[in-house]
């Protein structure tokens, strides 16, 4: 065992190798003009749908090697160059349904790698290096048969997340060189870090930060990151020179706020809420949204211990209310909705239901795509439990409670002051006492003005679009003119 970790770097070049290996000596896949010609395209425009602009711009690749589906930015990325008239190869696992502009749109083309299969991955830290090398040489493998074969030559530009970086960064630097591409990477965070999480400091981390500090400098001609932080990082710790944009996230169009009348009608309808329509209405009880992927990233126990300082303060307010007959300023009670799926998630729910909360009710979903930005519109607050692995990164969950106007409780963490302002479009929080004493202080009816005052902050930022933010960073990177 201790072998492999000290040989993980070895043990990529070996995969990296014996996926060329297979790449030559196994049939030639058809080329894209041939796959075309023998089936139908897997992903075709709807009828409706109205005609894509003329052709003026570049083909780009935009490799994600993870669901494109949970791919907002990279979708948004396919979206914002089809739109200025480019061409778009989307290459990744195509597991659960995009957006329906991109089904819909007859300049994007979805490529689907396989999904490695379920014994190719392992949750148990001394597997980890005997299995990893096997699923790097499976996606080197099918990553290398798409982008050499499936792609079209015209193709000029690579558009690459990360994370991960293992393998991408070295699939992307091989075919870049090998067909003239210009690589660009779109940080979102530092995968080692990630990783750390994971496996704590086992030598196979240092071997995972050398790799991306290796590649992410001699791979990528230009480079996106989603903070100014991170750009600062990447200079001074990464040692890039290559050109760097700090291009933050900033909510599509459709994430929006609603109407009072389309609030109504969907708390009544949605089977999570219908039953607190009324007293969400009314101001009785207040509608908080958290979306999480129950991950070690995002510590739920802050929002667990929140709660149930607020319920017990809350249950002090009613029984004084009893005592005297009224009390004005009793806190109202809460509905917390969890949306998404992760590996924690029946952990956090055992704890969950061991609770004893008199004022709270908590309840989770798994929501349609449409009927995401609905939801959070409805939400008196958003809490975001992000604390980020590299501290550099931004959530973008917060990006998506601003795009419907809606106010932000956020874990604090170094970058998250790029995105939500102390006191003017949301409230910052330290631990799961301070995040309980703010919803005391924003839901106190005596003091409701901060979440009004809040509010406004949040509509303002919807005014920051991802489009107008694409056009005035991205848009130049990959020679499109400003409009």
């Amino acid at each position: 065992m201790d072998f492999l970790l000290e040989n993980s770097s070895t043990i990529l070049t070996v995969s990296l190798g014996f996926s060329l290996a297979l790449l030559v000596l196994l049939p030639r896949p058809a080329s894209a003009q041939q796959q075309q010609q023998q089936q139908p395209p897997k992903h075709g425009t709807s009828a409706g749908a109205p005609p894509p602009p003329a052709l003026k711009g570049p083909r780009v690749v935009v490799l994600v090697l993870g669901d494109i589906g949970r791919s907002p930015r990279m979708q948004y990325h396919a979206l914002s160059i089809a739109r200025r008239g480019g061409q778009v190869d989307l290459v990744g696992y195509d597991e659960s349904a995009p957006r329906p502009e991109i089904l819909a749109n007859e300049n994007i083309f979805i490529h689907a790698v396989p999904v490695p299969p379920s014994y190719l991955s392992t949750s148990l830290r001394l597997l980890f290096p005997i299995i990893a090398p096997l699923k790097i040489c499976f996606q080197i493998y099918h990553l290398l048969t798409i982008l050499l074969y499936a792609v079209p030559a015209s193709a000029s530009f690579i558009l690459i997340q990360n994370p991960p970086s293992m393998p991408t960064f070295v699939v992307a630097w091989l075919v870049g060189r090998m067909r003239g591409m210009t690589v660009i990477i779109d940080w979102h965070n530092f995968g080692w870090t990630i990783l750390q999480q994971k496996l704590g400091n086992a030598p196979v981390i240092h071997v995972a930060k050398a790799y991306e500090r290796l590649f992410g400098k001699i791979a990528g001609d230009i480079n996106f990151t989603v903070t100014h932080a991170m750009k600062d990082v990447l200079r001074s710790e990464y040692g890039i020179t290559a050109p760097i944009h700090a291009l933050h996230d900033r909510p599509p169009s459709h994430f929006h706020p609603i109407t009072a009348s389309a609030r109504q009608t969907f708390l009544t309808t949605f089977p999570e809420t219908s039953a607190h329509a009324e007293s969400i209405i009314s101001g009785k009880t207040k509608l908080i949204v958290s979306s999480t992927s129950w991950t070690p990233d995002e510590d739920f126990q802050l929002i667990i211990d929140a709660l149930i300082h607020y319920d017990r303060v809350a249950s002090q307010d009613s029984f004084l209310a009893l005592t005297a007959n009224s009390n004005p300023d009793s806190l109202p009670s809460i509905l917390l909705i969890i949306t998404g799926k992760g590996p924690l998630k029946e952990f956090y729910l055992q704890k969950i239901a061991a609770l004893e909360l008199y004022h709270i009710t908590i309840k989770t979903a798994w929501l349609e795509a449409e009927d995401y930005p609905t939801l959070l519109a409805c939400a008196d607050l958003g809490v975001c439990l992000h604390t980020s692995s590299s501290g550099v990164d931004l959530p973008m969950k917060v990006v998506d409670l601003f795009g419907v106007g809606v106010p932000v409780a956020a874990f604090e963490f170094l970058a998250i002051g790029e995105l939500v302002k102390d006191g003017l479009n949301g409230v910052i929080f330290k631990d799961g006492i301070d995040l309980g004493e703010a919803l005391k202080r924003l839901f106190n009816p005596s003091t409701a003005g901060e979440l009004k005052l809040l509010k406004q902050g949040a509509l303002k930022e919807m005014e920051k679009r991802w489009d107008d933010n694409w056009d005035a960073i991205a848009a130049p990177v990959f020679g499109f003119k400003n409009e």
